[in-house]
């Protein structure tokens, strides 16, 4: 498998964006997992916020020439996911925030096999495990992501983790900052209304950190999430499903 060209350089098969700020130790699994992936058809794009903590000296430690590294305040985690996507050049993009980790070696090459025999579909998505600081294992994803998926599919909430869910970059658009916690939602419905075509891996592609800002903002993740889906699937329809998400919730709760 080779990179394709485009106007004389070489196009990575994947944009891999990180966004953190001050992310202490908690970017290092992540490095770790990208540069441990067996495909290399990929660049690593770290959108840091200006942070203060060691993170440019902890960078040092992990070079990699398919990474590419800007340090600069920003208004937010969906600003600095913006100036990702601005400086993309993959086929794909996958958001891999500090913290959050590729489930194994061969998670990539898994994502990059139905790419190139697929007729690169507009989205490749799959399953999520929890992890806490320590990289234990929780369990997995409250929320199972589907073998089907339409853009109808998010009216039942986000079945799919943000970080697997691999979208073709030309079917993308920015972010919409409107929303501080749960502009990823919005997102990734925006994607599935733009996609011809998704295919479902069955299996485990990200490692997500089960302390990220959403969860710290539960609630208010919630109540955007909410309008964004009263926005696209209609306001009484969403409110009735509410009312069925009320066990699903009380099920999740129970467990953790």
């Amino acid at each position: 498998m080779n990179q394709t060209e485009d106007k004389g350089f070489c196009v990575p098969l994947f944009s891999i964006i990180t966004v953190c700020y001050n992310p202490g130790l908690t970017l290092v699994p992540t490095i770790e997992s990208v540069d441990s992936q067996t495909c290399r058809l990929y660049e690593h794009l770290i959108v840091d916020g200006a942070s203060t903590d060691g993170t440019a000296e902890v960078l040092k430690k992990y070079p990699n020439p398919s990474r590419r590294i800007i340090s600069e305040a920003d208004n937010g985690i969906y600003d600095a996911m913006n100036k990702g996507l601005g400086m993309a050049r993959g086929e794909y993009v996958i958001f891999l925030n500090a913290g959050d980790a590729f489930h194994s070696e061969s998670t990539l090459q898994r994502i990059a096999d139905i790419a190139m025999n697929c007729d690169f579909p507009g989205v490749i998505y799959g399953q999520t495990d929890l992890v806490n600081g320590l990289r234990q294992r929780i369990g997995e994803r409250h929320l199972r992501a589907p073998e089907t998926l339409t853009y109808h599919s998010f009216a039942q909430g986000m079945l799919v983790c943000h970080q697997a869910f691999v979208a073709l970059r030309r079917i993308t658009a920015p972010f919409d900052l409107r929303y501080r916690f749960s502009a990823d939602y919005d997102w990734c419905i925006r994607c599935l209304q733009h996609s011809r075509r998704n295919e479902y891996i069955d299996a485990v592609l990200i490692d997500y950190l089960n302390e990220g800002v959403t969860t710290a903002n539960h609630r208010k993740s919630l109540i955007e999430r909410f309008r964004i889906m009263s926005h696209y699937y209609g306001f009484l329809p969403t409110l009735r499903r509410h009312f069925g998400f009320i066990p699903r919730y009380l099920k999740f709760k129970l467990k953790f």
